[in-house]
Formats: C-alpha cells, structure tokens, sequence
C-alpha cells in the first residue's frame, strides 16, 4: 500500500530522462538518486514509526508553529497543488492521447467522485490499495519493463556534460527534488492510523511494523526506480532529445505494443494517480479531524471537490502557485527528522530546551530554504546569486539549508548538555 501511495506519475517520469541524459553512466546516477529519493522517505517513515503519531514530529514547536507547519504541509501536498497535479496528469498521459476534445471537466469530477468513495474507507486502504491496485500496478509495469529487457529499443549513449563529470552527486540532487521526503510526512498520517485500524496499540509494535513498511517500499520504489531508468537509458534512439520522462515512456511504450502500449501506459498512469490521491485525501482528512475535530467524511468531501475545482485552472499555474511553498517546507521536515535522529528523547526536566532547539532549527532551515527556492526558482537577484555561490556550501546543489542545519543541530546538542550538567551539578 505504501508504495502505491508514493508511487505517483512524477515519480515515473524522474528516473527516465535523467537515465537518458546520464548515457552510459546511468546506474551510478540512479545509485545517487535512490539514496535521497528511496532513503529520505524511507528514514522519515521510520521516525514517524518510532514517534508512534506523525504529529510528534512537531509537538516540542511552539502551538502555532506546529499547526502551521502541517497546515501547509498537508494543504499544499494535497488540494492546494499535489491532487490537483495528479488528476490533471493523469488527465493528460491516460485520457488526452485517446480523446481530442477537452475533457477535464468531466474527467476531473470523475476522477475526485472515485477517489472519494475508495477514501471514505480508510480502514479498507490495506485491501484496495494494498492487495488489489497495487499488484495490478505492479504487473504492469513488469509487463513494460520485462518487453524493454528482452526487445530494449537501444543502447545507453554517451553522458551529457553535467552527469560525465558527477553522475552520483546529480543523481542525489534529482532524488532530492522528487521532494518525497516531505510526502512522507503527510503519508506517515495514513500509515499509522493504518496499522492502529489493524487492532496494533503498543508504541513498540508501531515502531517495528512502519520498519517493516519502510523496507518494503524501499524495496520495490527502487526496483521500479531501476527499471525506469533502464529504460530512459536506451531510449536515446526512440526519444531523442525528449523534454521529460512522460515523452520517453510514451515512446517506448508505442515502440514495445504499439497502441495497445499506449493504452498500457495510461492504465499505469491512472492507477498511479489514483492510489497517490486517495492516500493524500486520507492523510488531509485524518489531520483535519485530529487538529480541528472536522468529520472525516466532511473534510474529504471538502478537499475533493476544491481539488476537482483547482485541477480546472491549469497545471502551469498551479505550479506557479504553489511550488515555492513545497521547496521552503521541505527542508524544514527533512530537518526536524535529523533532528529526532540526532538528538535524544526529551524529559520533563529540558522540555523548555528541546523546544528552543526545535524551533531554532526550523528557523535555521526555513531561512536557508527559502534562499534554495528562490534560486530554483529564478528569483535570486544576481549579486546575491554570485555571493551565495561563493561563499554558501551547497548552494549550487541546492541544499544549502544541510550544512547550517547540522550546526544548529550539534551547537544545541552541546548547550543541552551543558545545561543538563549543571542542574546535575546543582542538585
């Protein structure tokens, strides 16, 4: 289930054009993708497994911050740009190559009346989700990767300049920037709730289960990251000069079963989209309940029928919106997982401390963040630009937040135990 979750047409089209640029060194830049795109998602999981409760995640943050950090965590992810991306992808790669007119009215309504009927089970997601779409998922995409294995449509090229010279270190950037890391928080809501549904209470037993999940999503999100990217990586004779990966496995599909790939390809799409949707619906629906007491089929409803409304306004637009939120956010839930990483439980006696600490460090990331999206985004001024490229590690990358975060991180773990030492001392 949890790899269904993930598993969204984004995430199909990464790995494909990247294999393709990176040529004859494709498996050392997907062996760095996999690192940031499979290892942070599947760390966060296991946080939040070990925290028993993804809100955990922020309790030690000052009241408003922490609703505010979920607040848009889960509204951007979810009506406010994530589900409407998703039905208006699957819109494009599973309906348009079949219908000339323009549908995605209809289609969206459809497509969100759908995702909220499968939602308002949530107990039910292990047995649509788990045992059913996504062995289906899986069987297609086998059927797809097994044709390209034993007919492949070409050989790797050569590497263009960038993944010549570091094809790792731009296969960690590429992963980085899928931004599942901050997915994984938002989908630790439905996974826990999950497995409590099944009846398991024990903070112990939560712990040991989301290890388990978290191990076997890795498992197969990098198999199909793999074969995706075997794929894109003998494609440069079918799709040459392609501008992303929808364009790649379209072109390999049609090579592989001709029309009947294509419709292959958009069955893949839309079941992606589907089960990605149905679990953000969730992890909204859950959140909004828990936080504000709203019903789970009041909040579902609602947040369906927003996205089936935004999905109408236009992709670009969309992303335009909503994008600079995500790459500022992501840092700052990637950082607060470091955080519970390296820094110990918290007592009642230095409550007060971890509290500093954690908000100190999502200033600390929010700040560098923001430099990061603006510069993703084009909106640095040049002289800052050149200064940040100078003297700011990372920033080329853009992670810069990661260095100033790990400072914060080890100057607040030495002040605690200094603290810690002289109430010992005292008493």
């Amino acid at each position: 289930m949890t790899f269904a979750l993930f598993l969204g047409a984004g995430n199909l089209i990464y790995p494909p054009l990247m294999a393709q640029q990176a040529g004859d060194h494709w498996l050392i830049a997907i062996g760095g993708f996999l690192l940031t795109a499979v290892g942070l998602p599947a760390i966060t999981l296991v946080v939040l497994g070990r925290l028993s409760s993804a809100d955990k995640l922020t309790s030690s943050l000052p009241k408003w911050m922490d609703r505010s950090f979920w607040f848009l965590v889960l509204t951007t992810l979810g009506p406010a740009f994530v589900l409407p991306r998703a039905v208006t992808v699957a819109y494009e790669m599973g309906i348009k190559p079949f219908y000339s007119g323009n549908g995605l009215m209809v289609f969206s309504a459809l497509f969100c009346a759908l995702t909220l009927w499968l939602a308002l089970k949530p107990g039910k997601l292990v047995d649509y989700i788990g045992k059913v779409m996504t062995p289906a998922l899986i069987g297609m995409l086998a059927v797809l990767v097994a044709a390209a294995l034993l007919n492949p449509l070409g050989s790797p090229s050569q590497a263009i300049e960038i993944y010549e010279q570091a094809p790792a270190v731009n296969g960690l950037i590429q992963g980085y920037m899928t931004l599942d890391a901050i997915a994984a928080v938002a989908f630790g809501w439905v996974i826990i709730q999950t497995i409590r549904s099944k009846g398991i209470e024990s903070k112990k037993a939560i712990s040991y289960y989301t290890l388990r999940i978290a191990i076997i999503y890795a498992v197969l999100m990098s198999l199909c990251y793999l074969a995706m990217g075997y794929l894109g990586s003998t494609s440069s004779e079918i799709a040459p000069g392609a501008t992303n990966g929808g364009e790649i496995l379209t072109s390999y599909a049609e090579g592989e079963f001709g029309v009947l790939g294509q419709i292959l390809l958009a069955s893949i799409t839309l079941m992606a989209c589907l089960t990605t949707t149905i679990g953000l619906t969730n992890a909204n629906s859950e959140y909004y309940k828990n936080t504000y007491g709203v019903t789970f089929k009041v909040s579902a409803t609602i947040i369906m029928v927003l996205t089936a409304i935004i999905s109408n306004v236009g992709l670009e637009t969309i992303i335009e919106v909503s994008l600079p939120a995500i790459l500022i956010l992501c840092p700052i839930a990637i950082a607060l997982i470091i955080a519970m990483i390296l820094m110990p439980e918290k007592s009642e006696k230095d409550t007060p401390m971890i509290s500093t600490s954690h908000t100190t460090i999502v200033c600390i990331a929010a700040l560098f963040g923001t430099i990061d999206a603006l510069h993703i985004l084009g909106k640095l001024p040049e002289a800052m630009t050149a200064f940040c490229d100078q003297w700011l590690p990372l920033f080329s990358s853009h992670m810069s937040w990661l260095i100033p975060v790990f400072i914060t991180i080890l100057v607040n773990k030495v002040l605690r135990k200094t603290q810690l030492k002289n109430v010992a001392t005292s008493n």
